[in-house]
Order: structure tokens, then sequence, then C-alpha cells
């Protein structure tokens, strides 16, 4: 039997974070992935109910959910100097993971919605030991997704760590609006 239309075998697994984490959008909501690639995190949500709306500069990695009703697919440079795409609209999730161009992140965390969420995943400084990437330019500093987020949303869990298999070092953070329901209700602890 072949697999739906929002999996595909040929890639990588999603992030255990975007998934420990994905929950905590609203359901229903439209999320929002940056720099889609494959549409490895995009195809999850779609397959957890979300309206999603993957961007990047190839889109060739997810054209076979271009006729879904659910989706939305926009071919743009994020590292033009062009405006951001989405700076008009909000989503219930913003999902980023191996991304970091510093001049749009204001925007990102602007697109996040009072009662939506924010996953965002990437390599951290230290990661040059380990290989690519390793331009500082592309390598998050210590803390700066919680300072990124500060004044907008709230750090809901955060982690600077190493993994393996690939080993690298990486920087996460789920951060909500202040209208989220974890504010007052938050996830289970992992024990």
């Amino acid at each position: 039997m072949s697999a739906p239309a929002t999996e595909r075998r040929d890639l990588p697994a999603p992030s255990s974070w975007v998934r420990r984490f994905l929950s905590g959008i609203p359901e229903g909501g439209r999320v929002l992935d940056v720099a889609c690639g494959s549409g490895r995190h995009l195809r999850l949500a779609l397959a957890h109910g979300y309206q999603v709306v993957g961007v990047d500069r190839d889109l060739s990695g997810v054209i076979d959910l271009q006729e879904r009703p659910s989706v939305e697919l926009v071919e743009a440079d994020l590292e033009d100097g062009r405006p951001f795409p989405f700076s008009d609209r909000t989503f219930s999730g913003v999902i980023v993971t191996n991304y970091l161009w510093r001049p749009i992140l204001p925007d990102i965390i602007a697109c996040v919605a009072r009662d939506g969420l924010l996953i965002y995943e990437t390599f951290a400084v230290g990661n040059e030991r380990y290989g690519r990437p390793s331009n500082p330019d592309f390598l998050l500093n210590p803390g700066e997704l919680i300072d990124a987020v500060r004044g907008r949303l709230v750090p809901i869990a955060f982690e600077h760590v190493t993994l393996s298999a690939p080993q690298r070092i990486i920087q996460r953070i789920v951060a909500v609006g202040p209208d989220h329901h974890w504010l007052q209700d938050p996830p289970a602890a992992r024990e």
C-alpha cells in the first residue's frame, strides 16, 4: 500500500522537538513552515489536521502537495531583501527548523498569533566543530532565541544542546502568544 500524500518515505523524520510541541497549535489552525524544504514539518502539520502554508525559494520538495485544498505554497527568496511575504498575516503556529536569516527573525516572530505558538530549532555556535553550517551568520548565539522573542512571546521550553546522529549543536525554543492556553494550563513535563 502506498503512503498517503502527506507522507514521503524518502524524507528524514520530523524533528522530535516539533513532534513534541505540535499539539500546542490551536486545533484547525493555520501553520506556517518557514524555509519548508522537502516539507517534513509541513506534512506533519497537515497530517494532524492543520491548514498549512509553506514558504521556500525552491518548492520542488513539496510540489506534490500543491493541489491539496489545505495547502498554500509560496515561492520566495527570504534572503533577497524584499519585504517578508507574510507581514500582514498571523498564524496559529510557526515552525522553523535548520534555518536562520537574522534580518527576518522579527518578522517571523510577529507572524505568531496572540493565541499562537512558535517552534524554532536551528544550529548554534559550536556547531562549526562538527561540520556545516559553520558560518557564524547561520549559527545562533547563546540565548539568542530567548532574546528574540522577549516582549512579544512567552518561552515555554528552551534548550541549547548537543545532539547526535549526526552530532550537532542546536538551540531550540517553543514560545507562545499572550493569549495561548499553555500560559494557564502548561504542557506536561517529560520525565
